[in-house]
């Protein structure tokens, strides 16, 4: 199990593409975004368990201030995954099993917000938690899940990423490599070039696992 909960950190956090605050509500996810990058990419290991506690507690606050909206709960599951990620072991299980709860709430809320991600971080957690009787990670609702966010957002970076590496973990060498080519290929998100420098060294590196004698650039 502890090996399964390490393999999280190679992408249990989604990020969305989105439009710089024009309210409050948008204020406040944007404040969050950009922490989740600067805690994600940029900040050592050792930091990292105090500052994901200090954004969970934010995160909370915000969506605490915008009930009704789902943006600032795809943002706080999008945390509590990324700080599981980092935690792994039992620890890891209860935050990413929060996690689901706010993902299920957004998309009770607007399935369409920041261009389907409750979809994809819900089916990212699908296929890396560990399934019955440890965690309730399964691999088929994992699937329908991100064709979902994907037939929302075809052109992603993060959509054709997770369901590319979604069809490695299945040996679908094949599928997998369609899918992350797409994804190195993406347009650049505007306000977005920490997230999409690491997103696409992560997939460069799994291309490189499936196509070992042709290195993606």
């Amino acid at each position: 199990m502890s090996k399964r909960m390490a393999a999280w950190a190679l992408g249990l956090c989604v990020v969305t593409s989105m439009a710089w605050a024009a309210s409050p509500m948008d204020s406040g996810v944007a404040e969050l975004q950009h922490d989740w990058e600067s805690v994600r990419y940029q900040t050592p290991n050792a930091e990292k368990p105090e500052r994901w506690a200090r954004l969970a507690t934010k995160a909370q606050q915000v969506v605490a201030q915008h009930p009704q909206r789902a943006e600032p709960l795809i943002w706080q599951g999008i945390v509590l995954s990324s700080w599981a990620a980092d935690k792994g072991g039992l620890g890891a299980l209860s935050l990413v099993k929060e996690a689901k709860v706010l993902y299920e709430k957004a998309l009770a809320l607007n399935p369409n917000a920041l261009e389907g991600s409750a979809y994809n971080s819900l089916g990212v957690l699908y296929y890396k938690v560990p399934g019955w009787p440890i965690g309730f990670g399964d691999k088929d609702k994992a699937r329908t899940l991100l064709e979902q966010a994907l037939q929302i957002n075809p052109q992603g970076i993060d959509p054709n990423f997770f369901y590319g590496e979604y069809w490695a973990e299945q040996d679908r060498a094949d599928r997998a490599v369609t899918y992350l080519e797409r994804a190195l290929a993406a347009p650049p998100r505007p306000g977005r070039h920490i997230a999409d420098t690491g997103r696409k060294e992560e997939i460069r590196a799994l291309l490189n696992t499936l196509k070992p004698s042709s290195p993606a650039r």
